[in-house]
C-alpha cells in the first residue's frame, strides 16, 4: 500500500496541538460508553476495538447506495453521486481493516492477553448495536453520518497521536512483521501508528466533505487530492 512521503512526527504533534472538533452529544455518548466499557486509559487493545467498529459505517453507506442504485437507475446525479460514495466507502473500509490487522499484529508481537470485555458477545453486541444506528441513519440522515463518522475519525486522529506519545519505547521498535510492511514502509511503531492517525484524518476530510461541511477539512503537505464530492441527494 503505496504512502506518500510525510513528515509523520511533525503530523502526530499537529494533532495533539489541535483542538477536538466540537463533538455532538451522540459522539459524547458513544465516547463515554467505550470509556466505561474499556476504560479511560489509551491502550492498543481499545484501539482495535474502535478498528472494529470503525468500518461498520462505510459499509452502510455503500448497501444503501447500492440499493439506491439499484432502484433509480435513470437518475445520472443520483447515480454519479452513490458511485462517489461506494468508491470512497470501499477504500476507506479496506483501510480500516489494515488498521485493525496490524493492531492485532502489535498485540501478538508483546504478547499482550485479551481482557474480558474483549470476549463474546460482548464485541459482537458493540458492532451490532453500532450497526443498527448507522444502518438507519444512512436512510433517515446520510449526511448527518456522514458528520458522526467525522467526529469518530477525529476522535481516533487524537487517540493515536496521544498513543504514540505514550509509548516512546516505540521510537526504538523497528517493524519486521510482513503483514504491515505490506502496508508501508516504517523505521519504527511509532511511525506505523503515526500513520494510521493520519489514516484516521484522511476519512475525517472526505466525510467532512460529504457532510458538505469543506471548512473542517484538515490540509497537510502531501495530502492525498481530496475527493470533489457534492452533498449527497440520496
Amino acid at each position: 500500500m503505496a504512502k506518500a512521503t510525510i513528515d509523520l512526527k511533525k503530523e502526530q504533534q499537529a494533532t495533539r496541538a489541535r483542538p477536538r472538533y466540537d463533538y455532538s452529544p451522540v459522539a459524547r455518548f458513544f465516547f463515554r460508553s467505550m470509556d466505561m466499557l474499556a476504560g479511560q486509559e489509551t491502550t492498543l487493545v481499545k484501539a482495535r476495538l474502535v478498528e472494529a467498529l470503525a468500518a461498520v459505517p462505510y459499509k452502510a453507506w455503500q448497501n444503501r447506495q447500492h440499493e439506491l442504485m439499484a432502484m433509480r437507475y435513470g437518475d445520472g446525479e443520483l447515480v454519479r453521486q452513490a458511485r462517489e460514495i461506494v468508491t470512497w466507502g470501499r477504500e476507506a473500509q479496506d483501510n480500516e481493516y489494515w488498521h485493525l490487522l496490524i493492531i492485532n499484529e502489535k498485540l501478538k508481537e508483546d504478547a499482550v492477553q485479551d481482557p474480558r470485555y474483549m470476549s463474546a458477545p460482548i464485541p459482537l453486541a458493540m458492532i451490532g448495536t453500532y450497526g443498527i444506528m448507522l444502518w438507519t441513519m444512512a436512510r433517515v440522515g446520510l449526511r448527518r453520518s456522514f458528520l458522526l463518522n467525522a467526529e469518530f475519525e477525529d476522535h481516533s486522529e487524537h487517540y493515536y497521536a496521544q498513543l504514540v506519545d505514550e509509548h516512546p519505547e516505540w521510537e526504538d521498535q523497528p517493524v519486521t512483521s510482513g503483514l504491515v510492511l505490506e502496508y508501508g514502509s516504517f523505521k519504527s511503531w511509532a511511525d506505523v501508528f503515526r500513520r494510521i492517525g493520519l489514516d484516521e484524518r484522511d476519512h475525517m476530510n472526505n466525510s467532512f466533505l460529504f457532510a458538505d461541511r469543506p471548512e473542517y477539512v484538515v490540509r497537510y503537505d502531501g495530502m492525498p487530492d481530496a475527493r470533489a464530492a457534492r452533498p449527497a441527494a440520496a
